[in-house]
């Protein structure tokens, strides 16, 4: 009869420590993911402070100035670009000219210098998207930043995970519109969304594309 070396507990051990570090990895990648889609990787849902404290609810609600007004080339560029202080003061030399929230835009008026715009959808290096054509082939401002009319401070407003644009790409019907309603925030999409959004699809010559060349050059 051979002598036992090991303690019979051994075997107990072996097993908590062989199954505990399985749980401890799945438990490390679970974690992982999670905060790679909370909101302190994504950034979505936080509002940005900006220079100067414009609010699109004003501006885009209330007094219901078209967003080409200040992303003057949005149909044109990739980028949409940002306001200038000379499109800040075509409105504000003559109203709330003396206000001290716009002090930042009447500085840079005086010194020559651009006001620097605080990036809310600030795409990595290695991601390309073309703004104007999105818009061009039917897609809404709102698809991408939602109810801007209706926000004080911007905020991203999707997570802008991968997984986000390729279902619009592989489904592109479900969000398309009519192009002269394109920059409207009162759109609403109609009951049968479905048909006119092939409808559009074929109008438009809309071409769906999920291949890695499309936003990775």
């Amino acid at each position: 009869m051979g002598m036992q070396v090991f303690h019979r507990s051994t075997n107990v051990i072996s097993r908590v420590t062989i199954f505990g570090g399985l749980f401890a990895v799945v438990g490390a990648l679970f974690l992982l993911a999670a905060i790679n889609r909370s909101p302190w990787a994504t950034r979505q849902g936080i509002a940005r402070e900006q220079p100067v404290q414009f609010s699109h609810r004003h501006h885009a609600g209330e007094l219901g100035i078209d967003c080409r007004y200040c992303h003057t080339t949005v149909e044109d560029l990739a980028y949409a670009g940002m306001p200038t202080t000379q499109t800040c003061m075509t409105c504000h030399v003559q109203i709330w000219s003396d206000s001290e929230f716009l002090e930042p835009v009447r500085a840079s008026w005086r010194d020559e210098k651009p006001i620097r715009w605080i990036k809310v959808y600030d795409l990595p290096g290695y991601v390309y998207f073309d703004h104007s054509v999105h818009v061009n082939k039917g897609v809404g401002c709102q698809s991408c930043h939602g109810d801007v009319d209706d926000m004080n401070v911007l905020w991203q407003n999707p997570s802008l995970h991968m997984e986000w644009c390729l279902g619009c790409h592989r489904e592109p019907e479900q969000h398309l519109r009519p192009r002269d309603q394109v920059f409207s925030m009162s759109y609403h999409p109609p009951a049968d969304q479905l048909s006119l959004g092939l409808q559009l699809l074929a109008e438009y010559d809309v071409r769906p594309r999920t291949e890695c060349g499309a936003c990775h050059r």
